[in-house]
């Protein structure tokens, strides 16, 4: 298979960036997305040019570290998936793909395609966290957690923190992640005791970090490799709204 590719070059944060295209050739349908621009650097390289930069770390959907805008889509066309799970089968020979890197004030460019996502661990600072004491390690089962508690908590905590909500919204708005983040605590008792102040503190930093608010499109719904639903963030407002009544 042949693409032509469309790359978003930039040298840092400062400088001003433009699309450059490059031709790959021979690559396999089987090839993941991330391989596909390893060729493409080893090309560049061996034409003594300057390769692409690009985030990537576990490939192997966990990390979220390969976040790509690939034809206006975060991720690219499959669906809950990250771009490391991407193959190349789900284009067309011949086609011409886009590559973007995030697109958010809050997500500055290091180089190419790689962003800063660092407001992320912000965040987590402000409030993602147990801080109480809960004492020493129980025994397994000794603390009664309903099965749909449990469950819900665990499909919050599935989040791996790339992004894609952030690029997709039209706002720029993190409240998924800060959502999953507040859900996957106040599901269970050892995170109940600061739900309220957790909510209020990590909206409070993702406001101040220049993140947009919510308007509930579900575009970040759609696009999130985790397939994290929205509903974490009716429960983050009423946790908010809660916390404000109580100030």
């Amino acid at each position: 298979m042949n693409f032509t590719l469309k790359i978003w070059r930039q040298e840092n944060a400062k400088a001003k960036g433009r699309f450059e295209t490059y031709e790959v050739k021979g690559i396999s349908a089987d090839t993941s997305f991330l391989e596909m621009l390893d060729i493409l650097n080893n090309n560049l390289i061996h034409e003594g040019k300057d390769p692409v930069a690009f985030d990537h770390d576990c490939r192997e959907g966990i990390c979220g570290m390969c976040s790509l805008h690939i034809n206006g889509e975060a991720h690219g066309p499959d669906t809950e998936i990250t771009t490391c799970q991407l193959h190349m089968r789900k284009f067309h020979d011949g086609d011409t793909i886009t590559i973007e890197p995030w697109r958010s004030a809050a997500f500055p460019v290091i180089k190419d395609l790689v962003v800063e996502r660092s407001a992320f661990d912000k965040i987590m600072q402000a409030g993602g966290f147990i801080s109480v004491n809960t004492g020493g390690v129980p025994d397994g089962n000794a603390t009664p957690i309903s099965h749909a508690d449990a469950e819900e908590s665990m499909d919050a905590a599935a989040c791996i923190g790339c992004g894609a909500c952030v690029a997709t919204c039209k706002n720029g708005s993190a409240m998924l992640f800060v959502a999953a983040r507040v859900s996957s605590l106040a599901k269970l008792p050892q995170g109940k005791v600061e739900t309220l102040t957790r909510a209020k503190n990590m909206i409070a930093k993702m406001d101040e970090l220049g993140f947009g608010g919510c308007t509930n499109t579900r575009a970040c719904e759609a696009e999130c490799p985790k397939g994290i639903s929205i509903s974490h963030i009716a429960r983050l407002n009423r946790k908010f709204l809660k916390a404000k009544f109580k100030d």
